[in-house]
């Protein structure tokens, strides 16, 4: 699912950089998506260790690299591709946002796979549930959660991210509808998706990790969404 995931990422990717307004040039693409692979995958497996299995990485600091036994997390990997898209625009002499602002319309398509992944290999299951759609696990029925989120942070977030870019968009808009619309979709489908045995629900029986982590993203989406169009209309950005 990773492979398809960048596989269509780039191939997205290297459409978008024919723009003549691509800060991203067609022949970059490839080192971009790189880039990107470096983030996810060393941000997701480190933030996975950090934040849901810090007594196994105490015991064991080795275990950080036994991937075969599974363990990612989108938010460390969001915090490894950033500083990835850092590096990387860094190295083209292109701003951060800019950089950011492009790649955003494509991360979905890599977290939709990943969810279906989530589902062919049965974790990350919802609470019981008696709806027509529940999938049944271990002889009970429950929300496939996993879907749910393909849905949100796959295929609605891409299509709406897709659709709002498409035209020149203020430096920071894309970055900001991302962070606000995946936060709010990852923290809806958290409320019927079952948490972390070795973690649980953070307070009030119903407070994840997912959650508490989402909430920044949140508002810092809404941030960047309000300095792109509030620096966009001011008249000194009209006439740059």
């Amino acid at each position: 699912m990773y492979l398809f995931g960048f596989a269509l990422a780039w191939l997205g990717a290297r459409a978008r950089a024919k723009r003549s307004d691509s800060p991203v040039p067609k022949s970059r693409v490839d080192d971009l998506i790189f880039y990107c692979a470096l983030g996810v995958f060393i941000g997701g497996r480190v933030g996975y260790m950090l934040i849901y299995a810090p007594d196994t990485l105490v015991a064991n600091p080795l275990s950080l690299f036994f991937v075969w036994q599974g363990g990612m997390s989108f938010h460390g990997g969001l915090i490894g591709v950033l500083t990835a898209m850092a590096l990387f625009a860094r190295r083209l002499h292109q701003p951060f946002f800019a950089v950011t602002d492009f790649i955003a319309p494509w991360v979905p398509i890599g977290l939709g796979l990943g969810r279906i992944g989530n589902f062919i290999n049965g974790e990350l299951w919802g609470a019981p549930t008696h709806v027509p759609w529940a999938v049944i696990v271990n002889g009970v029925p429950r929300h496939p959660s996993q879907l749910y989120e393909a849905f949100l942070e796959g295929l609605v977030l891409f299509v709406v991210l897709w659709s709002y870019s498409r035209k020149p968009r203020p430096r920071m808009a894309v970055s900001g509808l991302f962070l606000l619309l995946y936060g709010i979709f990852r923290t809806a489908v958290e409320f019927i998706r079952l948490p972390d045995a070795n973690i649980g629900y953070l307070a009030f029986g119903w407070v994840t990790m997912g959650q508490v982590l989402s909430a920044p993203m949140i508002l810092f989406g809404v941030i960047l969404l309000v300095m792109a169009y509030r620096h966009h209309r001011s008249p000194r950005a009209l006439h740059q």
